[in-house]
Order: structure tokens, then sequence, then C-alpha cells
């Protein structure tokens, strides 16, 4: 065979090999984008229906709220009676149980969050004072029967609003701007006369509530655990050829501020509209490109968009896409230069010099990774080394199994991809954070990996700074102390049977208020749960509540069960016994402020208590708490000389004391327990009379 010929099927066996090179690496790309894009619609879809979840569920709480009051049966009967005797709200002789649904609402409103602040002049002149936000009993005429205060004039909006309303069905407005300028929505439950149908002829009047939304409705468009900076979520609607944006923009547009036109080409937020439960690529507001998907309420006329910016989206898959291209063309350039290569020259001595430095180079690399493996493999600990950016370059045996993936598959991932976005949120924060500051960074917290349930583990983050074959990284030692906190949190338990048991000791030297610290304790639970205080603050108003009686230990037992009337000095003592207790307890180390709950005991909100004479905030919030959960227990638990009060009359003295001997927010806490919560049934054996053994 000639030279020319030879050349001639080298240069056509080239030729082809480029070709077929070239179209299979455009087929791969094309796969590999086909599945980046799936991969973001099942990523967004599962954003966009958790947004789509918490908000229902914000509407639905809005409305029980408000059910809650209409199915009230106090409630129903006093409609009832007012609109059989077509008493007016306004009237001279309106009923005192006005003032009962006026509480009511106050106190609903208060922890339903419908309030604010009444604006109006300063001034004492003959203007009326208007809210924004409250609750409101209204006749089936839209005229208001009674009201929180706060609650708007019945204008603008909310007269629209009632005015649409149909008998006997649960309505929510949409997104108004109220008298501020701020975004503010309606919701409407029907009341129906006492014992009867819930039809539209039984219906009385309606429960109206109005509130503003930012604080409770635009925090939930958030993610939890999201890492994408350019993922946004709206509320739009289509009003007529326009689309408006309900919730705040990420270029700083504030809620109904601006619109679009329907029609605008590609647009994300027309399209959601019309295309639900789609996902597209469009153009966002700023005419960005992005990844969108959609949802659509039942209740109210908005649909929910999710976008990303494609750009941001795509990158990471783009980026391995074209170092992938860019290696195979490499790798077709290598391959036509060895061909090459091995046609004119064959096999030269400086490729068999290299090839062997090569070997050696990566054997050396090859005997370096098998040291590190044997020294750390055999850890129990997980140990992995994360660059700045959060992306696996080494790890051990133990975190290869924590993960459950291929360990060809686990190297270069992000630490969200292998933990979830949440963890590998805190940890990638944690690795700058230890970068940043140069030093070693320890942190105690919890992850759940597989099926095992969350574990509580201790990670150390050591800094490595940057070498000239290795960029600067950190490396992360995982421990799990899951089993030492355990054992810490059973012996807190033994702990709180002991005290239990000294306390049970002590209330059988006073059998006139026997279990009274028990009840203390378990009132205060749950008035600080009421109140969402921390859990640490809740145990510590439980305990010492239990314990605000120790002190009667040092008490003479004649004393105790002395049933005349007590001289000023025995008062003296039994109410000092408080402080005794807190110092009986000074040297024990709790979890929470213990010793200062039970000194500050006897402390007023106004000031006038003792021993130290706090006002207000400055008293620990759990001796609020035990404050007047002490005296809710003294006043409704029967003794063996007298019947235990109601509990209405005990509420009635207990905020007649508010903000001057008691905290009234604890109080109205206290108050919503027992009328939201089962408080009144869960205590009703208070009031029964004590047997022979105790209280």
């Amino acid at each position: 065979m000639s030279a020319g010929l030879k050349m001639a099927l080298t240069g056509v066996g080239v030729a082809i090999f480029i070709a077929v090179g070239i179209f299979l690496m455009m087929q791969f790309a094309a796969s590999e984008r086909d599945r980046e894009m799936r991969q973001w619609q099942s990523r967004m879809s599962i954003v966009i229906d958790s947004r789509y979840t918490d908000i229902n569920r914000w509407i639905d709480r809005q409305l029980a709220d408000l059910r809650g009051i209409a199915d009230n049966a106090s409630v129903q009967l006093y409609l009832t009676v007012f609109h059989e005797s077509g008493t007016s709200a306004s009237a001279d002789d309106a009923p005192p149980e006005l003032g009962y649904l006026g509480n009511l609402l106050e106190v609903v409103g208060e922890r339903a969050g419908f309030k604010s602040e009444i604006q109006g002049p300063q001034v004492n002149a003959n203007v009326q004072k208007a809210g924004v936000a409250g609750l409101a009993l209204i006749d089936m005429d839209n005229f208001i029967i009674v009201s929180s205060s706060g609650f708007p004039p019945l204008q603008g909006p909310v007269r629209a609003f009632l005015e649409q309303a149909e008998r006997g069905v649960t309505s929510v407005s949409d997104v108004f701007i109220n008298e501020r300028g701020n975004s503010a929505m309606a919701f409407l439950v029907p009341v129906y006369a006492v014992q009867a149908d819930e039809s539209a002829e039984s219906q009385l009047g309606y429960v109206v509530g109005v509130k503003e939304i930012a604080e409770e409705l635009y925090p939930l468009l958030e993610q939890p655990g999201a890492t994408e900076d350019t993922a946004e979520t709206m509320i739009v609607r289509q009003n007529g050829n326009k689309i408006e944006y309900l919730t705040p923009r990420a270029d700083g547009t504030a809620p109904l501020q601006k619109s679009l036109a329907a029609d605008t080409p590609n647009l994300a937020s027309a399209w959601a509209v019309r295309t639900v439960g789609g996902f597209a690529t469009v153009t966002d507001y700023v005419g960005n490109e992005v990844l969108a998907i959609s949802r659509a309420f039942n209740q109210v006329p908005w649909t929910l968009v999710y976008k990303v910016d494609t750009a941001e989206a795509l990158k990471e898959s783009e980026d391995r896409l074209q170092l992938l291209m860019i290696v195979f063309g490499v790798i077709i350039i290598l391959v036509l230069i060895g061909m090459l290569a091995l046609w004119y020259y064959g096999t030269s001595q400086r490729a068999t010099e290299a090839a062997a430095k090569f070997e050696e180079l990566a054997n050396r690399f090859q005997g370096q990774r098998n040291f590190m493996h044997t020294v750390t493999d055999s850890q129990p600990n997980s140990i992995v080394i994360l660059d700045e950016n959060g992306h696996y370059r080494w790890f051990n045996k133990t975190a290869l199994q924590l993960s459950r993936m291929d360990r060809s598959d686990m190297f270069d991932k992000h630490v969200s991809a292998i933990l979830g976005p949440v963890e590998g949120k805190r940890i990638h924060a944690w690795v700058k954070e230890a970068l940043a500051k140069n030093e070693r960074l320890t942190v105690t917290h919890e992850m759940e990996l597989g099926n095992d349930g969350p574990k509580v583990y201790r990670t150390d983050f050591q800094p490595l700074p940057a070498r000239e074959d290795f960029p600067p990284g950190v490396l992360m030692v995982s421990q799990d102390i899951t089993e030492s906190v355990l054992e810490r949190e059973k012996r807190e338990t033994v702990m709180r049977q002991l005290v239990g048991t000294l306390v049970s000791v002590v209330d059988r030297r006073d059998p006139f208020s026997a279990n009274h610290s028990v009840r203390v304790g378990e009132v205060s639970r749950a008035v600080a749960q009421e109140m969402q205080a921390e859990r640490v603050m809740m145990e510590t108003a439980a305990i010492a509540g239990s314990l605000m009686n120790l002190g009667k230990i040092t008490v003479p037992e004649e004393l105790l069960t002395k049933q005349g009337k007590l001289t000023d000095e025995e008062v003296r003592m039994i109410q000092e016994s408080v402080l005794t207790s807190a110092e009986l307890v000074s040297k024990i180390d709790f979890d929470g402020p213990v010793y200062d709950t039970l000194r500050h005991l006897q402390e007023h909100y106004d000031g006038t208590g003792t021993p130290d004479g706090l006002a207000g905030k400055d008293i620990v919030v759990t001796a609020r708490i035990a404050a007047v959960a002490n005296a809710f227990v003294g006043m409704v638990s029967a003794r063996a000389w007298r019947s235990g009060m109601s509990v209405d009359k005990a509420l009635d003295i207990l905020l007649a004391d508010g903000n001057k001997k008691y905290d009234r927010a604890v109080v109205v806490a206290l108050a919503n327990y027992l009328d939201n919560r089962g408080g009144r049934e869960e205590w009703a054996s208070y009031g029964e009379a004590p047997t022979e053994t105790g209280a």
C-alpha cells in the first residue's frame, strides 16, 4: 500500500473518529441537560408544595380561630338573646354579656394576632380613634354588635367584603391595602343560633377578623434551608388584563404597588396563572430567564409562583458539563495526537519516560491516599475534608457509610447533596466561620441520617491552610454523643423524681395545702407552654412551682397546722419560707433560673413586692408565671374549712390585678388555656373537697 493511500485512509479514519466523537458529545450533553431539568422540576415541586401547604394552613388557622368563637355556646346564646330581644349594642341598657363577648374577642385577638395599635389624635377631642385589625361580632344587617379594640370601621374593602358574603358560607377576602398603607386581609365565619342547624335561616350574624398579614404570611414564602440566591416565591392574581403581585418582590417592590400586562410575552407570573401546576423556562418581571413552577389556591383567587434564575440553577451542571466536554475534547485530541504520533514516530523514548514518571506520581499519590485511609478508616468518628465551598475532597469509611453512597458518587459533591439542604446549609456556614476565624470551631448539633432517627453529634471544624496542590479547606470530625445526651437526660429525670419525693414529704407536714406545690407546677408548665416559652424556661417554671413550699420544712409543724388566726410574726415566717426555698436550692445546678424564680415569686409587676422591689420585665418571666399559677391554685382549690372559688371569679380577680400585682399577659395566657385548651376540665378536681389526708 502506497504512502499516499495510507495517508488518505488515516485522514478518513481521523475524520470519522472526530465526527463520531462530536456526535456522542452532543448527545451526552443533551441527555445531561434533560436529566438536570427533571431533577430541578422535582426539587422545585417539593419547595412549592411545602410553601403551598404552609400558606393553606395559615389561612385555615385564621378561620379556625374565628370558628372557635362562632362555635362558642356562650356566643351563640348571647347572639340568640340579642336577636330575639332586638337589643342594640349601642343602647343604654345593653346587657352586661357584651362585656364578656368583648373580653373574649380581646383574648382571642391577642393570641391569634388580630390586633393593632389604635391610631388617632393624641388630644382629648371628640374624634373617634380607629385601628386596622381586630375581631368583631356583626349582625345580619352588617352592624357591629361588639368588637375588640382596634377593629377598623366597616368601610372600603371591609364593607365590600361583608356585602359580598353569602349566608352560611365561610369567606376569606383578597389582599387589600389598609388605611396605613399595609397589606391586610379579612376573614368571616357565620354564627348560628344556639342548638340550631347550620342553615342560612338559622344564622344570626358573623365573626369577622381583620389583620395585617406582612409579619405572618410573607415569611411563609421563605423555604427553610434554601441555598439558591435567586430563588423567589410570590403570590400573584389576575385582575382584568393585569397581573398583580400580592407579596413583596425581590427587587424591593412593595405588595400591590406594580402590575404587568397579562399578555406580556413569556412572563412567568402570567404563564403561572394560565398553566397551574406547570413547569417551564420563562422570563421574570425584570427580564431574567428563570425556571418557574406554579400552584393555585382553592380558598382565594391566588396563584403561587416559585422561580429560580436558570443561570444559577443550571450553573453547576453547565460547569460540570462544560468540564466534561473539555475533558472529552482533550481526550479526543490526545487520542488523535497519539494516533499521529504512533503512525509517524512510533513509541518514543520521551513518551516512555513521561509514562514512567506519571506512573511514579500516581503510585505515590495512591500510596498517600491508602495511608490516610489505613489510619482513619478504623476510627468510629466521621472524618471528612471540605473545601471552602462545602464540597467533599476526602472522607473516611465511617463518613462514607453514613452517606449510604458509593465512593465515586460522593467525591466533589456539595454537603447539601449528601446531608440534605437544611443540615448542609448549617455545616457550610460553620465551615466558612472556621475559615474566617482561622481557628478550631466545635459545635453540638442534631442530624438525622437514614432511618435511625435524629442523633446528637459533637463536630470539630479544623481549618486547613491552602497549599500549592490543595485549596483551603476544613477538616470536619463528627463524634456521635447520642448515648451521652440520653444518659444526661436520664439523670435529669431521676433528679425530678427526687424533687417530687422531697416536695411530697414537705406537703405532708402541711395537710391544709398538700398537693398545692404539685398543682402550681402543673399550672406553671401549662401557662409557660401556652406562652410558647422555650423548653428550659417551661421546665424551670414547673420545677420552681413544685419547690415553692420546700422552705416550709424549716417552719414548725404546729404553726402549719394551726387552726386559729396567725400572728403577724407567724404570717411573716410562712411568707419568708419561699425565700428559704430559694436558698435551699441555690447550690443546685439547674438548667434554668430556678433560684431566681423562687426568690422573685413574691415580687409584684408594679414594683410593690418583695424582696428586691423588682417591676415589670425585670422580674424573670418564670417567676411571673409561677406567681399567677400559685394565686390561681390557691383560690380555686378547696380546703377542709372552705370551698374552692369558681374559675371565673378567680380569673376576674387576677385580671383586676393585671399589670399591678401580676403580669396581665400571663393571666391572659392562663385564661386562654382554661377556655380553649381544656384547662377547666383538666383542673376541675382542684375544687373537690379535700380528704382527711390532704387537699
